[in-house]
């Protein structure tokens, strides 16, 4: 992954509670391959009717939110089942960061992995913000002081500090992993003067 650590651009105001992952990509559009993108099916149900056409007065049906980088929502993002491709309907929307005031838990960890920020905004903030994007229109998320910015509205965001480091270096579970070598080769060594009698012992040939 490419290390993040600001997303900034045009902002979505998206003023709903519980938003689900079946509503971020239904279930449907799953038997279709990743690499044919999945940002035209996000949110595809609440985007169009039933014939296809798109909703009126839908915010990312908007002309002028093409290119969208920021998405703002309420509670309970993210909630329902454990489908990582709703986190790629959005990156592959273009999506870099959703600012919420709460997340299901599994979509923020698969989001983490995906490059995606996970800004959690106190719910006495989120109502402002959601009206400042839309009269803004954009937005800047700053993993680095953990604020989230809309024209003159600053509000502090809350991200699990694991899958911040995750995002700030790129990092996958394996780097993350490997980032504590060091101290992992300090403790296998120390437990081998400590624990002699708990070490491997080999296997005698000839048993």
């Amino acid at each position: 992954m490419i290390p993040v650590r600001r997303v900034e651009g045009v902002a979505v105001a998206l003023r709903r509670d519980n938003v689900d992952t079946d509503q971020l990509l239904p279930a449907r559009f799953l038997k279709v391959p990743r690499q044919q993108g999945y940002g035209g099916f996000l949110l595809h149900d609440l985007r169009h009717d039933a014939e296809g056409r798109p909703v009126a007065g839908m915010p990312l049906n908007d002309p002028a939110h093409a290119g969208a980088k920021v998405l703002v929502a309420r509670r309970a993002f993210g909630v329902g089942s454990s489908r990582e491709a709703a986190v790629y309907a959005l990156v592959d929307f273009g999506i870099g960061a959703v600012v919420a005031a709460s997340f299901g838990d599994i979509f923020a960890a698969n989001a983490a992995n995906n490059g995606l920020i996970t800004a959690e905004v106190a719910e006495a903030d989120i109502e402002v913000l959601l009206a400042a994007v839309a009269t803004e229109g954009t937005a800047v998320v700053d993993l680095e002081s953990c604020t989230v910015t809309s024209g003159r509205l600053t509000a502090p965001f809350t991200i699990d500090p694991v899958r911040r480091t995750k995002l700030l270096n790129g990092w996958d579970d394996l780097d993350l992993t490997l980032s504590h070598h060091d101290a992992v080769t300090a403790f296998v060594a120390a437990d081998r003067i400590a624990r002699p009698w708990a070490q491997e012992i080999p296997e005698v040939s000839g048993r």
